[in-house]
């Protein structure tokens, strides 16, 4: 394993390319096998031959996405805190922010178990569970839920061990949870006659080797950041650098959350074929999106390390090279989901109708996927920089500000057509603000450098 040292230097000195290349594709394979187990479970539910436990699945996404919104939250906000601590040599804090990040998200994670049991029912209606639909989601929302503890868990700890630039543990640990539940999900379904149920089952064992795996790394004494009582320290000063980031990530996803449901809501009106083949397509696309977000895992530490450190023309080269490579996956993906859309879809169903809907929406909200890229990195940017702001708004405008609405409005007038095109409007608006923000951002980070370099 590399010594800290060697991965300082690697970060502040090494080629940026190779260093990128590093550090992102452990993060693009993680994100890649959990976008798979994901899809996996989609499959072996859609074997059940049951269209309404199928849109059972898509209900209660938006549930596990609020799940993953507070781990990100944590995370994300550590992560790029911890980075910027380890540019500046300050150790001590970077252990303190660790611990104290790592104590918070336990008792977050049983605040929101028992919020969400009691309240468990209305929240599905709300997320656009049917009659038909309920009875699955309802047991297979229950055990997500129980387990909630160490998705959340996961990822903070994920995302610090990243911050310290050890992409690859993170890539095994998330691999060991991922794999260990596509194997579970076929023995619990139907070996054990489990249903639905076993694929929520399977999801949470899974979840929990991962943790084993991860919290032994930190006792073990492998981590350069170190997690123990005696560096828990909370302070008003701490969370609000963590949240100035995390709140961003939060919003990304709780937002993202709230308009699943709200797509769910939308399509109900057309049936659960309607329900199921919008969450059958949006699986499928998180493919080429959490490569996107995968990549950027090895950028935030580059970029949070090199700006921390004042290197401004290594992170200018991340920068480009990212936009680059980003762009390049994302035109290859669009013309793959353009293409082979109706193929793609009849994997998961035999249903005609789930297939017809599902496979223009997939192809819809392809349409600016070319662009995606672009959006993501700036947005990982400024996550990266402390810029929480800017942040908050990028990760709000996807997701949030233009997507709700246009649910909201569009199916009065163009009915299940409103839904499916919904994304690509606010995708349109999200690219012009990123445009007019990483602007703004780039002027001031060159003033930055040009007054380092006269001073």
């Amino acid at each position: 394993m590399e010594s800290r040292e060697q991965r300082a230097k690697m970060m502040g000195e090494a080629d940026v390319r190779k260093v990128l290349t590093k550090l992102a594709i452990p993060g693009i394979i993680a994100m890649l096998i959990n976008a798979v187990y994901n899809i996996v479970d989609t499959m072996f539910v859609g074997m059940l031959n049951n269209t309404s436990a199928i849109a059972a699945v898509s209900v209660v996404f938006p549930m596990f996405m609020l799940i993953a919104a507070i781990g990100q939250m944590f995370g994300v906000g550590a992560g790029s805190y911890i980075s910027r601590l380890l540019g500046e040599k300050n150790k001590e804090q970077a252990d303190k922010t660790t611990t104290t990040t790592f104590v918070t998200s336990i008792i977050f994670s049983f605040v929101f178990t028992v919020f969400s049991l009691m309240f468990l029912v209305p929240l599905l209606r709300a997320f656009g569970a049917t009659d038909t639909i309920m009875l699955f989601a309802e047991d297979y929302a229950k055990i997500l839920i129980i387990g909630s503890a160490f998705t959340i868990v996961n990822m903070v700890l994920n995302n610090m061990i990243r911050a310290e630039g050890n992409a690859k543990f993170s890539m095994i640990a998330i691999s060991i949870g991922a794999l260990a539940n596509i194997a579970l999900d076929p023995i619990l379904m139907f070996t054990f006659d489990m249903g639905i149920k076993g694929a929520a089952l399977a999801t949470v064992l899974g979840q929990g080797l991962s943790f084993i795996y991860l919290i032994k790394y930190f006792v073990s004494g492998k981590s350069f950041i170190k997690i123990n009582m005696r560096h828990f320290a909370p302070s008003k000063f701490m969370y609000s650098e963590i949240l100035k980031i995390g709140a961003a990530t939060f919003a990304r996803q709780a937002l993202a959350s709230v308009s699943l449901g709200l797509i769910n809501v939308a399509a109900k009106p057309y049936g659960d074929a309607a329900v199921a083949s919008m969450g059958v397509s949006l699986r499928v696309f998180s493919l080429g999106i959490y490569v996107v977000f995968g990549y950027n895992q090895g950028f935030q530490p580059i970029a949070g390390y090199n700006y921390g450190a004042k290197k401004y023309s290594r992170l200018f080269e991340a920068i480009k090279i990212s936009l680059r490579t980003t762009t390049i996956f994302t035109t290859i993906m669009t013309v793959v989901f353009m293409v082979f859309a109706k193929p793609i879809i009849s994997v998961f169903t035999n249903d005609p109708e789930v297939i017809m809907i599902g496979a223009r929406t997939l192809r819809v909200i392809s349409l600016l996927f070319p662009l995606f890229g672009f959006q993501q990195v700036y947005a990982s940017l400024f996550q990266s920089l402390g810029k929480g702001k800017e942040a908050f708004l990028l990760s709000a405008s996807r997701q949030g500000i233009f997507l709700i609405p246009a649910i909201l409005i569009l199916p009065k007038f163009i009915e299940l057509d409103g839904v499916i095109f919904s994304q690509v409007v606010a995708d349109f608006f999200t690219i012009i603000v990123t445009y007019i923000l990483s602007r703004k951002l780039l002027n001031k980070l060159k003033n930055e450098d040009v007054n380092l370099k006269t001073s």
